[in-house]
């Protein structure tokens, strides 16, 4: 059973971090950001999806913190069904954690600009 205003309640948090955008994803519901980076997508008050690199997804789903992703369970996708409250404190620890592997990875890709002397 979904998590009445789960998304709403996520959508809260997620939106207070900085640079992070949302627009509505291709498949329903509503996509987060940071620059060209998907941090995860929000399935109603029901399911998130959140990419990882394999490693971090790996042990995301050993430990039972997220489960293979519904639809493409070898990627680094994961879902997190939201049955309880603490699901959606979960997915907001987790949407966190893609958040700041992309900031990390925006920062490394960006060009760093020397004035000559």
């Amino acid at each position: 059973m979904p998590v009445s205003s789960a998304r709403e309640h996520i959508h809260e948090a997620v939106t207070r971090w900085d640079e992070m955008a949302s627009r509505p994803h291709r498949f329903g519901g509503t996509e987060y950001r940071v620059g060209r980076r998907e941090v995860g997508h929000v399935h109603g008050d029901r399911l998130v999806d959140i990419p990882f690199p394999l490693r971090v997804r790996d042990e995301l789903v050993q430990s039972r913190e997220a489960e293979p992703h519904h639809i493409l369970p070898r990627s680094g996708w994961v879902s997190i069904y939201l049955r309880n409250p603490a699901d959606v404190g979960r997915a907001i620890e987790l949407l966190r954690r893609s958040y700041e592997i992309a900031r990390a990875s925006q920062a490394v890709h960006q060009p760093s600009y020397k004035t000559g002397g």
